[in-house]
């Protein structure tokens, strides 16, 4: 019986004390969610703090997001009673930075996009400026231009009116100096340039090319003749040649003595086509010259040209 309660008592203490460990055990349990929510709550504070900071970072740069911001401070003072409201209000809080970080890089986008307009704009406006200048020097150009056109026009009309008076006049005294049956039909004379082709400027002036028709000649005038041709200025100074042809010619039962610049031979046929072309050997300077062809017994034929 004495065994008995001994061993009745051992458990009694053995009970005791496993209950003491169990409600020990559970207090150490309790205290380590306690500091550890006591943690979390400590790092949920700080990350409000932050949050609220970068709010107020946003709120400077963002004027619309101002009242979004208000309402976030209003509720951020209701978060204090509960963990898991504030988490959901952190959560929320971290989605509305999200997408007002979005709305920002929209912005930023958005702005990278009308500065890019702008600079192109503004190099269209340069451009355009540049273009604007550059015509406005060309009409002023084209206006010198026209004016010097319509004077040189005006010289253009005098002078070929001048020129068609001096042929006029020519053309009157190879009629009175040309033989009736024996002169040149078509008489026309060119100034060419080194490659032959026409021009009317002195400077550019190489040679000059005389060419008539001989038509219906009687045969009294037909066999081998000697031609000459003569360029006088309008002085009727004969143009400057190293070795110039000095002849007498019979113009209408009158001798004549003339200074030619060239001279050839020429079977002469009842028709034929001739030509003259002489290199020179100065440049002529501007002004008139009058170009002439002469045979032993009269004038074949006369033009005037001029060189500007």
């Amino acid at each position: 019986m004495k065994s008995i309660n001994i061993i009745l008592g051992l458990l009694l203490l053995a009970g005791i004390l496993a209950l003491g460990w169990c409600n020990y055990t559970e207090k150490q349990s309790f205290d380590a969610q306690l500091s550890s929510l006591t943690a979390k709550n400590t790092t949920l504070s700080g990350e409000i703090s932050e949050i609220q900071g970068l709010k107020s970072n946003l709120e400077g740069e963002i004027a619309e997001l101002q009242a979004k911001f208000s309402d976030l401070a209003e509720e951020n003072q209701s978060l204090k009673g509960s963990v898991k409201d504030a988490q959901r209000e952190i959560n929320r809080r971290k989605a509305a930075i999200t997408q007002l970080t979005q709305e920002m890089q929209g912005k930023d986008g958005e702005m990278a996009s009308l500065r890019s307009q702008l600079s192109s704009l503004l190099g269209v406006k340069s451009q355009l400026e540049s273009e604007i200048t550059s015509l406005k020097s060309e009409n002023e150009s084209l206006k010198a231009e026209n004016a010097q056109l319509t004077a040189d026009l005006k010289t253009t009309r005098e002078e070929k009116a001048e020129l068609a008076r001096l042929n006029a006049t020519i053309q009157e005294e190879v009629e009175n100096l040309t033989l009736e049956n024996f002169k040149a039909n078509g008489f026309t004379v060119e100034v060419e340039k080194r490659n032959t082709k026409a021009t009317a400027w002195s400077r550019f002036a190489k040679q000059v090319k005389v060419s008539f028709d001989l038509v219906g000649v009687p045969e009294k005038y037909q066999g081998v003749r000697d031609l000459y041709l003569v360029i006088t200025d309008e002085n009727g100074i004969a143009i400057k040649k190293a070795n110039p042809i000095a002849k007498t010619v019979n113009l209408n039962g009158q001798t004549t003595d003339i200074t030619a610049v060239s001279t050839q031979s020429v079977d002469i046929t009842e028709s034929q086509r001739l030509n003259f072309t002489h290199k020179l050997e100065e440049r002529l300077s501007k002004g008139f010259y009058r170009a002439s062809v002469y045979s032993d017994i009269g004038l074949l034929g006369s033009s005037s040209f001029r060189l500007r």
